[in-house]
């Protein structure tokens, strides 16, 4: 059976307001990318998203017969489908050490936010005091360059920024000798993209 999001023209994503899917948004929005956002509860997900994805998983990307749901995988296929502005470097080094660089973070830091949003109070406790402690002592990667190793906005950018927006909510707080991660903060959440990437909710985190 086909879906009604499955038969519309254009994109479609299902969309949470976490992290996984404020990633995706903001890359839509770099990008001036046309797509049917779909705000989805949950805990009460629609028949579309399950008759589309196995997992059930959001986001969930639909691009007319293709289905995406791995927020890694969208914002990837996103760029490489609107290559301008190019969110990834040209040279396989440099995309090899971006991609790396993706990978750690979500290994090292949206791991951890799994379990700061899980409903084990200890678990969340540990988690968020590892989350801290591994962005104060990541502080002088984000005095190199105006954006994450990088003299443009690119993926890797696309994915610290969820997790650097939600830090009050998490209860995470920066000192004065954090002031690189403050001002790379400042500079995200100042650009158009991210701005118009936000949902009512996230508006309210900050």
């Amino acid at each position: 059976m086909v879906s009604a999001a499955a038969r519309r023209a254009g994109m479609v994503m299902f969309s949470y307001d976490d992290v996984w899917s404020h990633r995706a948004r903001i890359v839509i929005e770099e990008k001036d990318i046309t797509v049917d956002i779909e705000e989805v509860d949950p805990n009460n997900k629609p028949e579309d998203l399950l008759d589309l994805n196995p997992y059930g998983s959001i986001p969930t990307l639909v691009d007319r017969d293709l289905v995406l749901y791995d927020s890694r995988v969208i914002v990837e296929y996103l760029d490489e489908r609107f290559p301008h502005p190019p969110m990834m470097p040209v040279d396989p080094v440099s995309r090899a050490r971006t991609r790396l660089a993706l990978y750690r973070i979500e290994n090292d830091w949206y791991k951890l936010i799994r379990d700061i949003e899980s409903k084990d109070v200890k678990k969340a406790f540990e988690s968020r005091k590892i989350l801290q402690e591994s962005i104060i002592s990541s502080t002088e990667v984000f005095s190199v360059k105006p954006f994450f190793l990088s003299d443009e906005f690119t993926l890797v950018d696309a994915t610290i920024a969820p997790i650097f927006w939600r830090l009050e909510k998490y209860g995470i707080e920066l000192d004065s000798k954090a002031k690189p991660v403050l001002d790379y903060m400042d500079r995200m959440f100042a650009r158009e993209g991210f701005k118009a990437s936000l949902t009512e909710a996230e508006q309210e985190m900050r």
